[in-house]
């Protein structure tokens, strides 16, 4: 699939993990760009109460849907009523479907014979038929950005919460200055989290990735993304500050008239 075609993301919130919604964001950005980010719910609903503060964040769309009757879900009739109304619409080659439930397995086999990219996800004990219905599927269970961050990493962490406590105790530093120094590093993990999703997902034969095809989904991750955040010009820049973590080469790019790239590779899991 063309990495810059548009994708909606439709998310069955009563059949997904909410924990793990930014990891999913980050996986499927690597497939096109994100163009509708919808979740279905009844949100008066005492189990989704916590949905709240990550739609915000996130920037999702919430579609409210009541249910008319006790005991009945009438969430994924309005999903499904969405999809097809997107569908008709002719603006979007890949639809993704966020639910463990089985019963999105028909409307996947529609989408899909309409010629659009079809990616599921959801939990391992998701049915084989509704797997099977898509193009590619994502199991929740090893989509989390926790499961990137390495001991090492982990323990750096904490060694840094702690640098951070003596200094507040013994500079007078503000609560407010400790936490956006937290904020200002829980980001620049993030930054090496998705250069790990990039380099996973788009490495050539050699192992190595083009640092522009890199940018380029950090960009469509993480709108906000700059080097300069970080103190850095460019995004090669930054890779060089973290000789651990990356190796870099030069290489000229394949096919008549390519000019000079810069390509990197994770040293480190």
């Amino acid at each position: 699939m063309d990495n810059s075609q548009k994708m909606a993301v439709l998310i069955d919130a009563d059949n997904t993990q909410l924990s793990k919604m930014e990891g999913v964001f980050h996986e499927l950005t690597t497939y096109g760009r994100i163009v509708v980010k919808k979740a279905y719910g009844n949100w008066k609903k005492q189990s989704l109460k916590n949905w709240e503060e990550e739609v915000k964040r996130l920037a999702i769309k919430t579609e409210q849907q009541f249910d008319y009757v006790s005991g009945k879900n009438t969430t994924d009739i309005a999903m499904v009523i969405d999809a097809m109304d997107l569908l008709h619409s002719e603006m979007y080659d890949a639809f993704a479907l966020v639910s463990s439930d089985s019963d999105f397995t028909p409307l996947a086999i529609r989408l899909r014979e309409s010629g659009a990219y079809i990616i599921g996800v959801g939990e391992s004990k998701t049915p084989e038929a509704f797997r099977n219905a898509c193009d590619d599927f994502l199991l929740l269970d090893f989509v989390s950005m926790e499961d990137r961050e390495t001991a090492e990493d982990a323990a750096a962490e904490e060694a840094a919460d702690a640098a951070e406590l003596c200094a507040v105790n013994s500079a007078g530093t503000t609560a407010s200055d400790k936490g956006e120094a937290k904020r200002k590093r829980h980001e620049l993990n993030e930054v090496h989290k998705l250069l790990r999703i990039a380099y996973d997902r788009y490495q050539d034969e050699d192992g190595y990735v083009n640092i522009a095809t890199s940018g380029n989904y950090i960009k469509r991750a993480k709108p906000d993304f700059t080097p300069a955040l970080y103190g850095y010009t460019k995004l090669s820049d930054f890779l060089k500050a973290y000789p651990k973590k990356y190796a870099l080469k030069t290489a000229r790019g394949k096919g008549k008239g390519s000019s000079t790239a810069v390509y990197y590779k994770c040293v480190k899991k």
